[in-house]
């Protein structure tokens, strides 16, 4: 078939309940290239994986990860683990305990595509989150749609009063950038800046700094 997008084989994955499995092989393949950039002397490097709401609701992953972490000799501060407001809201008293667990090995967490999901602002105050990402929705029209704006400022405003970094996700446009960064938001990512890439050409990137 050739190679299969995410958005095809997520799906299916997740309707058959292989996605522990599939995280399990992301999360190994993350620890395993950290090993790789630590042994050239990247040292500030840090790698974000997708969980899905199977893979926090399992209740072993936390022993997954620190076997993973350790079988590569890899600090926990340079994995990030990205949720998606869908998975927390997924037994909420569980996701907490699992979240706390997460914090103490650790790593960093971020909420994913914000503003997309539940968007209910009282779980913000129940989870122990370190980065919020703004959904590209809310992006992709700026910096002349007003409405978007308004809410972007917003939401930097409201994570920032929560101690949250804030990242945009989907930022393809100079005028974008420009924007984002002018109200505050510390992360930017997207076309604008790069196209995913294979790690070699990574490892490019990081001696040309």
């Amino acid at each position: 078939m050739g190679p299969v997008p995410p958005g095809r084989f997520i799906p299916i994955a997740e309707t058959m309940g292989l996605m522990p499995e599939v995280g399990d092989w992301v999360l190994n393949e993350a620890c395993r290239q950290l090993r790789l950039w630590l042994d050239r002397g990247y040292d500030d490097v840090t790698v974000a994986i997708n969980f899905s709401a199977q893979q926090l609701q399992r209740p072993d992953v936390c022993e997954h990860i620190r076997q993973a972490l350790a079988r590569h000799g890899v600090p926990a501060h340079m994995l990030e683990i990205e949720l998606t407001e869908s998975s927390l809201m997924e037994n909420v008293e569980r996701v907490q305990d699992r979240l706390a667990e997460l914090k103490a090995l650790g790593l960093k967490l971020s909420l994913d595509d914000f503003g997309t999901g539940y968007s209910s602002l009282s779980y913000l105050r129940h989870f122990s989150l370190d980065k919020l990402k703004i959904d590209r929705s809310f992006v992709k029209e700026l910096p002349h749609n007003a409405n978007d704006g308004v809410l972007a400022r917003t939401i930097v405003a409201m994570a920032h009063q929560l101690r949250m970094v804030v990242a945009a996700e989907g930022v393809e446009t100079a005028e974008q950038a420009t924007f984002l960064s002018g109200i505050g938001c510390d992360e930017l990512q997207g076309y604008h800046f790069g196209r995913p890439v294979p790690a070699e050409d990574i490892d490019r990137l990081l001696a040309a700094r």
